[in-house]
């Protein structure tokens, strides 16, 4: 497993914005989706399968990321869903 920076963490966590974004703005009109909680899950799953992925392809693993880095993720993951969660709302 390769130990991944804080840029190339920073990176994977731009990109991600970005992909979760489009898909709250252009796929969920699709999906058979009618709660606002159901919305929020299904961005969150995807949003852990991205990184997931990414992660892969950088040859790491989130249970390979020191706790800090963690946090980061974490702390991004809540203020994409939530900002969506906003935006959704009105």
């Amino acid at each position: 497993m390769t130990v991944l920076t804080e840029q190339t963490l920073n990176d994977i966590l731009q990109y991600l914005e970005k992909s979760i974004n489009s898909l709250a703005a252009e796929g969920l009109d699709n999906l058979e989706i009618n709660s606002a909680e159901e919305i929020k899950n299904f961005l969150e799953n995807q949003f852990d399968i991205r990184l997931e992925n990414l992660l892969i392809s950088k040859n790491s693993s989130i249970h390979h990321l020191e706790s800090g880095m963690k946090n980061t993720v974490i702390q991004k993951k809540q203020e994409i869903i939530e900002k969506i969660s906003k935006q959704l709302n009105n």
